[in-house]
């Protein structure tokens, strides 16, 4: 019998949650997405203001639901709701964004009672325009934290990297719950 899998792909705006679910998605993706009217403009034209969903279908016959989370804070309570019954967290942080690590801070803090319980890997966008090696700065962070989550980067228009992000988390589970 074919395993489900619940993943949830958060980060802040710009970080590819939107681009890494249609990578991955082997059906249409539905989108929430409308005009940016605020400070987010300036980082692209639309955004996310309720959710992404795709469905991957692995090799195995398993099934793994993708959901992806809106970026900005005043859109947090989906958060809650996208996370309720998932099976583990992908964090994509932008490498190349003001500060990444405070990024990582604060989506760890939101996340905290979630990851706590689940899996979580954190996937750094964008590395090529950091000009520093942000996943290890992102690892040590995590570690000061009491953490070891997998941190790589990852291009999210790349399946491949996309897919090694995801089977990494499904991999890392102990058991899946609500299977």
């Amino acid at each position: 019998m074919a395993i489900k899998y619940k993943v949830v792909f958060t980060g802040p705006v710009g970080s590819g949650k939107t681009t890494a679910i249609q990578t991955l998605s082997d059906i249409a993706v539905v989108q929430t997405e409308t005009a940016a009217t605020d400070q987010v403009r300036a980082l692209k034209p639309a955004t996310t203001v309720a959710m992404d969903y795709g469905l991957m279908k692995l090799a195995s016959g398993n099934k793994v639901h993708l959901y992806g989370t809106p970026g900005q804070k005043r859109f947090d309570f989906m958060w809650d709701i996208l996370s309720r019954d998932a099976h583990g967290l992908v964090l994509l942080i932008n490498a190349a964004a003001r500060d990444p690590i405070d990024d990582l801070r604060q989506f760890c803090q939101q996340f905290r009672p979630f990851i706590e319980r689940n899996q979580l890997v954190v996937g750094v966008t964008h590395a090529e325009k950091a000009g520093k090696d942000v996943a290890t700065a992102l690892m040590d962070e995590l570690q000061n934290q009491g953490a070891a989550p997998r941190v790589m980067d990852a291009d999210a228009r790349n399946r491949k990297h996309m897919t090694l992000l995801v089977e990494s988390l499904i991999f890392g589970m102990r058991t899946p719950h609500g299977a």
